[in-house]
């Protein structure tokens, strides 16, 4: 009922950037946050930047200075930059939205996560 994709990740050195890209379709009444997290091998998935409906954002401190999320929560999007990359970033990227949305003749609440994009940084 709800769908988030994500796009963007890839192989990139260290210094270098990136830029993840997220859309939620479906029948989406409306979005209270969205972000991103990652995971990496062996370790739990960590929050990494969220934007809410009130434009108030936060950021993990390991990539603060480095990362920038923007994006439409009305339009149900949300992007992130990330500079001067690190190998510490090499982690699959999820996309995650806390939303409502129309089932059949209910509204329901929903945590929707993204199937993940690989980023991986060279050293």
């Amino acid at each position: 009922q709800v769908q988030l994709v994500e796009s963007g990740g890839g192989l990139v050195q260290a210094g270098g950037s990136l830029r993840l890209s997220c859309a939620a379709s479906g029948r989406i009444l409306g979005v209270n946050t969205m972000g991103w997290y990652r995971q990496s091998s062996g370790n739990e998935r960590e929050l990494v930047a969220r934007i809410d409906s009130g434009d108030y954002i936060t950021y993990s401190d390991s990539v603060k200075g480095r990362f920038t999320i923007s994006g439409d929560i009305a339009k149900n999007t949300v992007y992130l930059q990330m500079n001067s990359l690190k190998p510490e970033d090499t982690a699959v990227y999820y996309c995650n939205a806390v939303l409502t949305f129309y089932s059949g003749f209910s509204i329901r609440a929903a945590d929707s996560w993204g199937k993940g994009t690989l980023v991986t940084v060279s050293s």
